[in-house]
């Protein structure tokens, strides 16, 4: 396949682009959204590029392990990170234990755009080195992407309320 299939997902959230930022790189408040409904533990998060975000998810009694490591870090504008799906414990690339068609490495873009006192994110994601099949399953499961990444920004919307009433 030549043309390679972009998920992306916009939104506007009613916070600073600082403190949006925030949300997503530090480990204290990016392990309460990311994952919905799952506990995330984050056993590493290195911001810059070459670093690695270790990623575990714990459910129904078994975990998820994914690593991510970062390309591009241009702080409060944008991170890019190759999103390694799954790995074992050790953070090896694994097959996907829950879609075993799953693209094994994704291209990860998020943008923060200033909007007077909103913030606009963008957040895109591609396959890297797919195969055919892999292309296939990353393009039917994005029509159900924005349920998940959604399921995270109403967390973020509440979690926002709370850094802001903080002061």
């Amino acid at each position: 396949m030549s043309e390679l299939p972009e998920y992306s997902l916009d939104r506007v959230f009613d916070a600073p682009r600082e403190m949006v930022w925030r949300a997503w790189t530090d480990p204290e408040l990016l392990h309460r959204w990311y994952g919905p409904n799952v506990e995330t533990v984050i056993h590493k998060f290195d911001l810059q590029p070459g670093g690695s975000w270790l990623n575990e998810m714990k459910m129904r009694g078994s975990s998820f392990f994914s690593k991510m490591v970062f390309q591009d870090v241009k702080q409060p504008e944008k991170l890019v990170w190759h999103h390694y799906s799954s790995t074992d414990s050790d953070w090896n690339t694994a097959a996907n234990p829950m879609m075993p068609d799953w693209p094994s490495l994704l291209l990860t873009t998020v943008t923060f755009e200033s909007k007077g006192d909103k913030t606009h994110v963008r957040l895109s994601q591609v396959p890297i080195d797919a195969t055919d099949v892999e292309i296939a399953c990353f393009t039917k499961a994005m029509a159900g992407m924005d349920n998940g990444w959604g399921g995270g920004y109403a967390i973020m919307d509440a979690l926002f309320v709370e850094l802001q009433e903080q002061g």
